[in-house]
């Protein structure tokens, strides 16, 4: 079932939103080399204790981190480590949902380490407008597949790959609520959208094919032909006047 939530509702989850868009104004001090991503997922862990944010990653199936950090050919769920140093060239992904006054917001940006390489900056530039194709599909009356479909087209358009193994999903007191929210798909399909329906919206794009594979860890999701992945993450509230993406400053 597809929650509608209420004025209320959506009052605490844009404030979790714009708390979580300020954290990613921060990181970009952050994501240099030399760093490692424990270090930047303790400089995470601390902004969300400060402002009253909780974790929604830390406990979730034995997780232990405040967010997923995923480097160059890892998809999503890269997990924080103390040896795993950023160096010039390294394209970062970083992935944190929290919850403030029991609702939550979704949010994952890419991130340049020193200069990269063209094909990274196309790769984010490409899934960063499929997302917003995707949100502009947001709107009552409209289908979930709409918003798939629209995703689907702009990568596929520019020659990327579209992750099948993970999708994007409705969100308000949990991180995972229905209904899931495919990248790819046929038109006019799915659930209509309604006003007051709060989606997660996050395309995962690849350079090359779209197939991945999951490491040892259970949680580190990787391309199998070793290309870089982009993963770009919104959270969207359906209005009547059109989506609001509650996750940009």
């Amino acid at each position: 079932m597809i929650v509608i939530k209420d004025i209320s509702a959506f009052e605490s989850m844009r404030i979790t939103g714009q708390l979580l868009a300020q954290l990613f104004v921060e990181l970009e001090r952050s994501v240099v080399p030399g760093v490692t991503t424990l270090d930047i997922d303790a400089h995470i862990d601390r902004y969300l204790s400060a402002h009253g944010l909780v974790s929604q990653s830390k406990g979730y199936m034995g997780y232990k981190h405040a967010s997923c950090i995923s480097l160059n050919d890892v998809v999503v769920h890269g997990v924080p480590s103390s040896s795993q140093k950023l160096v010039v060239g390294d394209m970062v992904t970083i992935d944190v949902c929290a919850q403030f006054r029991g609702y939550c917001a979704d949010m994952a940006r890419c991130f340049f380490v020193g200069e990269v390489s063209s094909e990274a900056k196309k790769l984010v530039e490409v899934t960063q407008c499929s997302l917003d194709a995707g949100i502009a599909q947001a709107v009552p009356g409209a289908r979930i597949s709409d918003i798939s479909a629209a995703i689907q087209k702009v990568v596929e358009s520019a020659g990327f790959g579209v992750v099948r193994d993970f999708a994007g999903h409705g969100i308000g007191r949990k991180m995972h609520e229905a209904p899931e929210i495919l990248n790819y798909g046929k038109p006019g399909r799915g659930p209509v959208i309604r006003e007051g329906m709060a989606f997660a919206l996050e395309p995962m794009v690849t350079f090359g094919k779209y197939d991945v594979y999951v490491e040892r860890d259970g949680w580190t999701a990787r391309t199998v032909d070793k290309s870089l992945a982009a993963h770009i993450e919104d959270t969207v509230i359906v209005t009547a006047h059109g989506p609001q993406v509650i996750t940009r400053l």
